[in-house]
Formats: C-alpha cells, sequence, structure tokens
C-alpha cells in the first residue's frame, strides 16, 4: 500500500490546513504512477495532486473536506 499525502504547500505554515478541491480518480479506479489523481488548495495557492505509484485508488478524504498538510488523502493498492 502506498499513500497518498496533502502536499506540503506552506513552510512558514506548517500546520495549516487546506481543502481537497477535486478528485480526478474515483473510488476503485485504476491509476498509473504520475497520474494526476486530484487539486488541493490553501489559501489562494492550488496544487495537484499525483499518483506516487501505480495501482487501485481508495479515497480517504472526500472533496470539500479541510485536511492538515501532510495528512494521508488516499491509498493506492
Amino acid at each position: 500500500m502506498t499513500e497518498v499525502r496533502f502536499p506540503q504547500m506552506s513552510d512558514e505554515r506548517p500546520d495549516a490546513v487546506g481543502v481537497l478541491a477535486t478528485w480526478y480518480a474515483l473510488e476503485g479506479d485504476t491509476v498509473a504512477e504520475g497520474q494526476l489523481i486530484g487539486e488541493v488548495q490553501l489559501d489562494k495557492a492550488d496544487a495537484e495532486v499525483t499518483a506516487p505509484a501505480a495501482g487501485t485508488i481508495k479515497l480517504l478524504v472526500a472533496e470539500g473536506d479541510e485536511v492538515a498538510q501532510g495528512a494521508v488523502i488516499a491509498e493506492i493498492t
């Protein structure tokens, strides 16, 4: 299993909380390593989330949920 984490977007505020804006992969989808699977927002900055490994995705956070930087947002098996 490989964890997918909310990216660290602010070194100045490591405890800042962002939002899982969009999932491009659905629960149970097969994803390729490097594939764009989601987008997150912190303050006014957006960042893409890519799959760190190939496999089947399990989403742990819903769109619109607030998430701490570095938190696990999905798993790939």
